[in-house]
């Protein structure tokens, strides 16, 4: 185990004090169990037994923090909406997954035998699990500067740029637009409609808002549903689209949304 836990510690960039806290992170609780463990005395602690699910809990945290702060300093110019999308996209269970798969997490994972032979070191949700749980290991040993560092270079890397991209073309990160039109179309309320409301900014750096309205069976653009922001038409339509699905869902559910008129009027 030491010479795995080196070979980790070289790819994560960071030699821990307390290698214990790390070998805890790579604890899978079917081995914690079988040990006759559950990992939430002092004592076990200590020793760095018991599973990893507090240090996953952690290190969710810590992860959402970093990666939001990252990309609060890269790109000045974009707004909560395209902030909030691409954090959750890189912060999500499959992407935290791809950055286990690129360290050959799964090999450094403490399993029972029989999880072992299940071929639990391949299942995306143990591997995005892990992740966060050496990262949580990460935080308690070093601080913040190496899950930053790690972030950085692994979480966000090449995919957070991609991901920009796709998000300055209003392509990708989840197409709300068609969500939203399948939604009111299963309900029969009729086809959202988008309008520019607004430009503003240099050309370098514009910012659109855009309205979606349901165009009722007469023709009409009926009730405005929501408003969204983005650097291009596109970004700015499918933000829209979200805000207007999350509300129409929240109203289904009898939780509603109606201070949404008003925070749009204010902006």
């Amino acid at each position: 185990m030491e010479a795995n836990i080196a070979e980790l510690e070289a790819s994560l960039g960071h030699s821990f004090s307390r290698p214990e806290v790390l070998v805890r992170a790579l604890t899978h609780r079917s081995l914690a169990h079988e040990q006759g463990g559950n990992g939430h005395d002092g004592q076990e602690q200590a020793a760095g037994t018991g599973d990893n699910e507090r240090l996953e809990f952690l290190g969710d945290a810590v992860l959402g923090l970093v990666v939001a702060e990252l990309l609060f300093l890269l790109h000045p110019d974009w707004q909560e909406g395209e902030l909030t999308r691409l954090r959750a996209q890189l912060v999500s269970r499959r992407h935290m997954a791809e950055v286990a798969f690129s360290l050959n997490l799964g090999s450094f994972l403490r399993l029972s035998h029989g999880e072992d032979k299940a071929g639990l070191r391949r299942k995306v949700t143990v591997l995005s699990n892990a992740m966060e749980a050496v990262l949580g290991a990460l935080y308690l040993d070093g601080g913040l500067e190496p899950v930053r560092a790690f972030a950085n270079g692994w979480v966000l890397g090449e995919a957070a740029e991609q991901l920009a991209q796709e998000l300055r073309s209003g392509d990708a990160l989840g197409n709300y637009k068609s969500a939203l039109q399948e939604y009111v179309q299963a309900e029969h309320a009729g086809t959202p409609v988008y309008r520019i409301k607004s430009e503003s900014g240099p050309d370098h750096r514009k910012r659109f808002l855009v309205e979606v309205r349901l165009k009722t069976a007469e023709g009409e653009p009926g009730k405005r549903l929501a408003r969204g922001k983005g650097s291009t038409k596109k970004s700015a339509e499918q933000d829209a689209a979200q805000r207007a699905l999350e509300r129409l869902k929240a109203a289904e559910k009898g939780t509603g949304a109606e201070n949404e008129e008003e925070e749009e009027a204010a902006e």
